[in-house]
């Protein structure tokens, strides 16, 4: 299968179950905080770059969702600005095949499947991107979870 980056916010709960799908696909993933991340304009521009401003957000980001942040008013550069001062307003999960570097923003399960391939069971919704948490936000994590990187984990 896939060796992928997997850059995710610590904790959380829908980014737990990507990897859940991605390891029952048989891939592997090398996971790092988006948060600690040290992101310069040209590494996340990498990954943001083919899509519109717009989806650059994570629109579950509190200060999105609150509307003090509203993506469709952005150009590139005050987004790309902004993305890079809060991390947490970046859309996630960012992946990276190891492979051929070829990247990929967010988890609509139908790209992903046409990108790495996923299980059947991985497929099942149309979705697997956005918060999970029944709370309103995920907790902020605490300093040892932004390291920037994790072991490769496997299934």
């Amino acid at each position: 299968m896939t060796a992928l980056l997997f850059y995710e916010k610590p904790g959380c709960g829908g980014n737990a179950r990507q990897k859940a799908a991605l390891l029952a696909a048989g891939h592997t993933l090398q996971v790092r905080s988006l948060l600690a991340e040290p992101w310069t304009r040209d590494s996340l521009l990498a990954f943001l770059a083919p899509l519109p401003v717009a989806q650059w957000f994570n629109r579950a980001a509190p200060r999105v969702k609150s509307g003090e942040v509203q993506p469709e008013a952005l150009d590139a550069e005050a987004a790309l600005a902004l993305l890079l001062a809060e991390p947490l307003l970046i859309r996630r999960p960012l992946m990276q095949r190891l492979d051929d570097a070829s990247r990929c923003v967010g988890f609509d399960t139908a790209e992903v499947a046409a990108w790495v391939g996923l299980t059947p069971a991985g497929t099942a919704r149309a979705s697997l991107e956005g918060c999970a948490s029944p709370v309103e936000h995920c907790p902020t994590p605490t300093v040892s979870e932004l390291s920037p990187s994790t072991p490769v984990a496997g299934a």
